[in-house]
């Protein structure tokens, strides 16, 4: 099989959930992105267990779309998964037909919805599923003059284009405000192909997603785990970016890590959702861990090595996780990509997650994130519904 992913063996070898608002993203963004670490590479040896191919990593740009860039890079793995050659799929086109769904969504709801950039990884399933796919060479969304993603003024003149929808000020709402809706997007993202030319042949978005994608949108499954909820039951996962208020499986805090690591072993790769926040997240050091003290109650000293080399963890439970859930400290911030499985020199295991803030840092777009950061800040997890282990498909009742 060929190998698409150009990231080269990292040390000794080497993803919502979107932002809540587009603002955040372009805070997390400018402030962690095009930085490289003094020391944290030289400090750690990973060594890979499982890599699975994928595709180059990409760059969002100031645009708080991850959650389309983690899941569309996801699906671009799961065309190398399923014997295919991959395509770079629109994430813009996905984030465009997500903005139109959000937008009625929310003048439905009187504007007590989240709008912004931000989504989540079933967006990406459920925006296929309607509207089928482009591939990116058919659909950039750069209409504005800009080489890179720069949402800020659509974000705004959306944002006070529908609060005027809502105030109603007619009396009754006239059948055109979604078209001014729409009009607005395609000024900035440019109006969508409905025929277009690929590889010799045409194509609709329909008959692309078909034809040549070839996934079946009703096989991936989201995840996630809250004590509050009854476990192997589904519930509405309350965070702001779940504007479409879809349902995700709850499961046992730890059966997150045994469904990724099952799904990994089987050759799938999994979306992730969650917070990125925290002290124990780096982006230009390439690593997360969930740090055994808390930040403020660290010396100077600790603060300062607390990337130099693999460190020890606080060990999670699932009334912590819960907790920091209800208290906004786990919030849908980011959405990646894990696509392998990774040991440092002391045997502790790392998931290899793909990035979409360029190829910015020490590891060329990708990090390693503990099995006890995914535990703690995880809000959900997109997966090929074969890559759940059977017995908990079982319990869930996940027709595999």
């Amino acid at each position: 099989m060929k190998k698409y992913s150009f990231r080269p063996l990292l040390a000794a070898s080497l993803l919502f959930a979107g932002m809540q608002s587009g603002l955040a993203q372009d805070y997390l963004v400018n402030s962690l992105k095009n930085n490289k670490s003094e020391n944290s590479k030289e400090s750690f040896v990973f060594n890979d267990v499982i890599n699975i191919e994928n595709t180059p990593v990409k760059n969002q740009g100031s645009s708080g779309t991850c959650w389309s860039y983690s899941a569309n890079s996801f699906l671009e793995s799961e065309m190398i998964r399923m014997g295919k050659e991959p395509v770079e799929i629109s994430q813009i086109y996905t984030a465009r037909n997500a903005y139109i769904e959000k937008g009625k969504n929310y003048v439905r709801m009187h504007g007590a919805i989240a709008l912004g950039d931000g989504g989540a990884l079933h967006d990406v399933i459920n925006m296929y599923k309607k509207y089928g796919a482009l591939p990116r060479e058919a659909y950039t969304g750069l209409n504005y003059g800009t080489e890179n993603n720069k949402f800020a003024e659509m974000a705004s003149i959306n944002e006070g284009l529908l609060a005027a929808v809502v105030k109603n000020p007619n009396g009754e709402l006239s059948p055109a405000w979604e078209k001014a809706y729409t009009a607005v997007i395609d000024s900035y993202l440019g109006e969508v192909p409905q025929n277009f030319t690929y590889k010799g042949k045409k194509y609709t978005p329909q008959t692309f997603a078909k034809e040549v994608i070839g996934i079946n949108a009703d096989d991936y499954v989201e995840i996630s785990s809250l004590k509050e909820h009854p476990y192997y039951e589904k519930f509405v996962l309350m965070v702001p970016d779940n504007w479409s208020l879809d349902m995700v499986y709850n499961v046992k805090m730890n059966e997150l890590t045994d469904i990724i690591d099952n799904a990994l072993k089987k050759g799938y790769t999994v979306g992730w959702a969650g917070d990125v926040s925290e002290k124990g997240f780096s982006w230009k050091n390439g690593v997360a861990y969930v740090p055994a003290k808390e930040f403020k109650d660290m010396t100077a000293e600790e603060k300062e090595n607390i990337f130099k080399g693999p460190q020890k963890e606080m060990e999670i439970t699932e009334d912590m996780r819960q907790k920091a859930f209800d208290n906004y400290n786990t919030t849908d911030d980011h959405g990646m990509h894990i696509v392998g499985l990774s040991k440092d020199q002391n045997g502790k295991e790392y998931y290899i997650v793909k990035n979409s803030w360029g190829a910015s840092n020490d590891y060329q777009g990708y990090m390693y994130m503990t099995k006890n950061f995914v535990k703690y800040k995880t809000t959900a997890i997109l997966l090929h519904k074969g890559g759940v282990p059977k017995d908990i498909a079982k319990k869930l009742n996940i027709n595999q």
